[in-house]
């Protein structure tokens, strides 16, 4: 187990008296997304938790009921399925359907651009559950591959309508551009009108990026690319990619009209373009709307996106190029042809039977017969060898690097589970090492945006981003990144397990030099950088800064950040001070007269170890003379001399 899921309060939490929190499995802006166990009905779930700074934000709670209501209405096999929605204490928490796989933003990263049979066969699923959602009056608005699940058992599936609203209420506000910028339409980024061809227009440009493995449009700025979209046209995938066939690339650039009247009214429309397609290119016939897309058999094991893409090439190419255009037709006839096959496979075991008893026990009930693998994933290695052995199963083990499974459990099997297979088989365990361990250079003096980008390559959290004035680093340069779980320090890089969460401290530049500028302009010096100047001015003396001009700035201790307030400190000019009239004192009323004055005095006398406090020994004269002006701490030297010798 890692170090940020044992810290985690979560784990091991009953929610609601009924939801047992097991692992981690993603953390996002809004929530955090646990995999749990309902102790009802003795299932596994996958349980959204709104984090606990957004709670007291009523925008955010509705829009996290939002999310429930939005997909709980869809009754649809390619959208995460909402069992359950509740408040618990201080947590807001969704219950949804649990789907062990991985993403299509995984699968992209992996593997760059996909075939046009595997992109076809997600589309149309994908494109399947948003027609459902259309249906039902709803629009996604936030449609992107980390949105799109593809399930270890071939299943392929919607979610996160986070964003999701009545396609009705189409006027959007600013909170509206909360989806990726690279998969808003142009009316979302010019007008914030949002409906069901903006979600048109996300697949398109999903499509396109399966298709050539890049995003059409790309910028250092998210408003370069926003500009893109609003004022360009999608090029044609085969630019990129020479061997996207013709009807995809026309399907691509219809979709992504930068008129919304241009684009497919609806993903009803879009599928059944894209179905056609589908018989174009001699793909097969198009899967129901009705039944769930499955892109490979269910017998094969799916541990990683490279078995994914190897048994969604396999299913395709053994997908029969020519269906029957009737589906009620091609189902009866598929019957008919099984319960023949029966018939002569009961005729062939009966006359086995009489031949020898002893076969048919072989494949009955004996070491022949074959066994449905169950699901052995997040069991101990004991009592899963347990389990084998009690159905007859031998195993060996294996080892692997797992993001959802706690190091020292099961995380998968070879087979996967559900597969039927022989008594006597071997079984491939495969026992997690926890989550891989990502080496990390050193942070500090990197762009913000590079490391963002770092941390989501490498399956690494951001968490809180603090900015702050620092006087080497240059403005959007990260200072530190520190994991908040351990408190360990990876500004000069480091080793970090994947999931992990880094708070990053990032520069604003330096806090401007005001010494020496007029009040007026040090304000505004300081109101450009982010910082609140108070309406406090001390004034002091300066030998070297004029009167009325800065001579500092009062700061706050430590570290400045943006909002800080700071007052100015304003010089009096030279500190003067007029010489006083000591002629005819006494030396020593005369001398700390001088002194209490700021002046440093030098004492001129004939009179050999003289003795100051003497009432006859008196100033004859000061240098410089009395009323003269000087700085403060200046030298004053007196004369003096003997009364009665006075002339």
């Amino acid at each position: 187990m890692t170090t940020s899921q044992r810290t985690d309060p979560m784990i091991g939490r009953l929610i609601d008296d009924r939801y047992e929190v097991r692992s981690r499995i993603a953390r996002g802006g809004m929530a955090t997304v646990y995999l749990a166990t309902d102790q009802r009905l003795e299932r596994r779930v996958a349980i959204k938790v709104m984090h606990g700074h957004l709670a007291d934000d009523s925008n955010f709670r509705n829009r996290f009921v939002q999310e429930a209501r939005s997909a709980a209405r869809l009754a649809d096999p390619h959208v995460v399925s909402v069992f359950d929605q509740g408040q618990d204490s201080d947590l807001a928490y969704l219950v949804m359907e649990y789907l062990p796989g991985i993403t299509l933003r995984d699968l992209l990263r992996d593997h760059g651009k996909l075939t046009p049979r595997q992109v076809v066969d997600i589309m149309d699923a994908v494109t399947s559950g948003l027609a459902a959602a259309h249906r039902a009056g709803i629009i996604h608005r936030d449609l992107k591959p980390e949105n799109v699940l593809l399930a270890d058992d071939g299943r392929i599936k919607i979610s996160d309508f986070g964003l999701a609203r009545a396609a009705s209420a189409n006027t959007a506000t600013g909170q509206s551009l909360l989806g990726t910028i690279a998969y808003l339409s142009p009316e979302l980024v010019t007008r914030g009108i949002a409906d069901a061809r903006s979600d048109i227009y996300a697949l398109g440009i999903m499509m396109y990026e399966m298709l050539t493995g890049e995003q059409p449009y790309k910028g250092e700025q998210p408003m370069q690319i926003a500009y893109q979209h609003a004022n360009e046209s999608v090029p044609r995938p085969s630019v990129v990619n020479p061997s996207v066939p013709d009807p995809l690339d026309d399907l691509v650039l219809w979709a992504t009209e930068r008129s919304p009247d241009e684009r497919p009214s609806d993903a009803r429309e879009l599928l059944e373009r894209l179905r056609e397609v589908e018989k174009q290119l001699g793909f097969g016939a198009a899967t129901s709307a009705h039944s769930p897309t499955m892109l490979m058999p269910a017998a094969v094991p799916i541990s990683d996106t490279a078995e994914f893409t190897q048994a969604l090439t396999s299913a395709n190419m053994a997908t029969d190029p020519v269906a029957p255009a009737d589906a009620t037709s091609s189902l009866r006839a598929t019957t008919a042809r099984r319960r023949r096959k029966g018939w002569w496979i009961l005729a062939l075991v009966l006359l086995l039977a009489v031949a020898s008893g002893g076969t048919g026990w072989y494949f009955g009930a004996g070491p022949g017969s074959q066994v449905v693998l169950p699901s052995l994933i997040n069991s101990t290695p004991e009592d899963a060898k347990a389990t084998l052995t009690e159905l007859g199963l031998q195993f060996e083990q294996g080892e692997e690097y797992s993001f959802d499974v706690a190091a020292g459990l099961v995380s998968s099997t070879v087979p996967a589970p559900g597969s039927q297979i022989d008594r006597d088989a071997t079984i491939t365990l495969n026992v997690s090492l926890g989550r891989q361990s990502v080496d990390v250079p050193a942070l500090t003096g990197m762009a913000q945006k590079d490391v963002e980008t770092f941390l989501s390559d490498n399956r690494l959290t951001l968490g809180t981003v603090d900015q702050q004035f620092h006087d080497e680093v240059a403005p959007g340069a990260v200072i530190a990144a520190v994991d908040p779980a351990t408190e360990t320090d990876y500004s000069g890089g480091g080793t970090i397990p994947q999931g992990e969460t880094l708070n990053l401290a990032v520069s604003v530049g330096e806090i401007p030099n005001v010494v020496g500028l007029s009040p007026d302009a040090a304000r505004t010096a300081f109101k450009e950088s982010g910082l609140v100047v108070s309406d406090d001015v001390t004034q002091r003396f300066s030998d070297d800064i004029d009167k009325g001009l800065v001579l500092s700035a009062t700061l706050p201790e430590g570290i400045v950040r943006p909002n800080d307030t700071v007052s100015l400190v304003v010089s009096k000019g030279v500190d003067l001070v007029a010489v006083p009239d000591v002629v005819g004192h006494n030396v020593a009323a005369a001398k700390k007269a001088l002194e209490d004055a700021g002046f440093t005095v030098k004492v001129v006398s004939d009179i050999a170890e003289p003795n100051w406090g003497s009432p006859l020994l008196s100033v004859d004269s000061t240098d410089p003379v009395a009323g003269k002006s000087l700085r403060r701490g200046s030298t004053v030297t007196i004369t003096a001399y003997l009364f009665e010798e006075a002339p």
